[in-house]
């Protein structure tokens, strides 16, 4: 579970640095505080928990293949 939770604050970092490179190394606290007056404030969290569904579902067919082809 804390494996999981890592993963899921990693792609969150990564998201929020990729998308908002500027924001966060100019002002970050500002930014952070934009968070709650926008329309939607969940947006960080609803795009983190897509990719990480979408990241899940490809490891769990690269297992899949893996534990097919290791029988044989």
């Amino acid at each position: 579970m804390k494996k999981e939770f890592f993963i899921f604050i990693l792609i969150f970092i990564v998201l929020s640095l990729g998308m908002h490179m500027n924001q966060w190394l100019t002002h970050p606290i500002e930014h952070l505080m934009h968070l709650s007056t926008q329309k939607m404030p969940y947006h960080p969290l609803l795009y983190t928990t897509i990719v990480y569904l979408f990241l899940g579902l490809v490891r769990l067919i690269i297992s899949a293949f893996m534990k097919l082809f290791r029988k044989k």
